[in-house]
């Protein structure tokens, strides 16, 4: 019972438990795959736009996954992320647009304009 209480303010202790994981994988990485799975980290939770916690940790688990994988083959980092980093951070976050809270914002607002077509109130 005090463990859904606590959820209900801090978050799924759950899904705080799969980031740490997320974390210690991308820490276990060799040096320049870390430092670019850090930076494309870093990047798509700042410019990603994506609010729900389950597709933020299955995004940030693909995000592991495509490095461990690179890194075990020996693909160079440029090869993985190409010439244009920012274009390719953009290409993988949007793969995850069903988590991205503008989503969410657009259908409020389709059925805001709905209701007041409807002349409904709130």
């Amino acid at each position: 019972m005090a463990a859904g209480w606590i959820e209900k303010l801090t978050g799924s202790l759950e899904q705080k438990k799969q980031y740490r994981q997320y974390k210690a994988r991308v820490e276990a990485l060799p040096g320049e795959y870390r430092t670019a799975a850090q930076a494309l980290d870093r990047y798509v939770m700042y410019a990603g736009g994506v609010a729900d916690g389950e597709v933020v940790l299955r995004m940030l688990g693909d995000l592991a996954d495509l490095f461990e994988e690179h890194a075990a083959n020996g693909t160079p980092v440029r090869d993985i992320v190409g010439d244009d980093p920012v274009e390719f951070a953009e290409e993988f976050v949007a793969n995850y647009s069903d988590g991205a809270w503008i989503n969410r914002e657009k259908e409020r607002l389709k059925k805001a304009i709905d209701r007041a077509e409807e002349g409904t109130e709130s």
